[in-house]
């Protein structure tokens, strides 16, 4: 029996040093599998999948990588799925997320060996964390092995792909935000009303679009939970947006810092949404919920 590790280690950049691990592999028993390379200007960073005898601990997998002169990192054991060739994981990456946007932070946080959902308080060990901007909405993934630039500069591309991808949609995403006297399909004009803590969006008097702005949050007051919802006949007419755009300011007005919008991992409509209303937010992805916080401290408060 053997083990899968996926090794992280680095060494100033200078001659003979994948040797010298290569040679105490070879030594120990220990065939190396997998290679990517991170070169920086003064060390080098190496991702090495190992395969051990049966029964290693990471701790044993450090002692080899420091006893051939190299610094330890971290190190997971893995399945043979890490021996997936990495142009591939990525072009398999970028497919899911064209597919499924709002998938963006759990398929990076897997394309990185990180976490998309950041650990509450000061346990566990330090972790690195690197954001991505997708429009104007920011996603963190973390992890406890450094990100090095060139991970760095293949989380903002993904980014950038996912953000070209959404901008098609905008457009069509906005349509209604600032409808003045147009009518929208069936002759009709969307009123906005505002009564108590709750934004209607009313069509010949039936409601279609209702955002209602919750207690605050018992651990942050300043935090306000914020439901959304649009009749599926009226989708993608703009309603949305103009019910988060007034939903915010009028969180704002009753005292909020930030609202905060849950729902559920394969909703198609969010990241749209949120980037036709122009207002940045943090996205994070856990399970199956999705949540987007917004700051509105700096928005105009509500008229009602």
């Amino acid at each position: 029996m053997t083990m899968l590790w996926r090794v992280r280690a680095s060494l100033p950049d200078r001659p003979g040093g994948l040797a010298a691990l290569a040679q105490q592999c070879a030594e120990r028993g220990v065939d190396i599998r997998g290679l990517q390379i991170f070169p920086g200007v003064r060390a080098v960073t190496d991702e090495v999948v190992m395969e051990t005898p049966d029964g290693w601990s990471e701790h044993e997998v450090a002692l080899l990588v420091e006893s051939s002169g190299w610094t330890h990192l971290a190190a997971q054991e893995v399945t043979a799925a890490a021996l997936t060739d990495q142009p591939t994981r990525y072009v398999q990456a970028a497919r899911t997320i064209l597919a499924r946007p709002t998938s963006f932070p759990e398929v990076v946080a897997q394309l990185f060996d990180a976490e998309s959902e950041p650990r509450d308080g000061d346990a566990g060990p330090v972790q690195d964390g690197m954001e991505m901007t997708v429009g104007d909405v920011q996603v963190q993934v973390r992890r406890t092995a450094p990100f090095t630039d060139i991970e760095r500069a293949r989380g903002a591309a993904m980014a950038d792909l996912v953000s070209d991808v959404l901008q098609r949609t905008k457009e069509s995403a906005a349509i209604g935000i600032s409808t003045g006297g147009r009518r929208l399909g069936g002759g009709a004009v969307p009123s906005y009303v505002v009564e108590g803590e709750t934004v209607s969006a009313i069509v010949d008097g039936v409601v279609v679009g209702l955002a209602t702005v919750q207690s605050p949050l018992e651990d942050d007051p300043d935090v306000r939970p914020v439901t959304l919802r649009v009749d599926p006949a009226w989708q993608r007419r703009g309603i949305g947006t103009r019910l988060l755009i007034d939903s915010s300011r009028l969180a704002h007005m009753l005292g909020a810092a930030e609202i905060v919008l849950r729902t559920r991992a394969d909703n198609q409509a969010v990241l749209p949404m949120v980037m036709a209303a122009g207002m940045r937010g943090r996205i994070r992805m856990a399970q199956d919920m999705l949540t987007v916080r917004v700051p509105v401290r700096d928005l105009k408060p509500l008229s009602t």
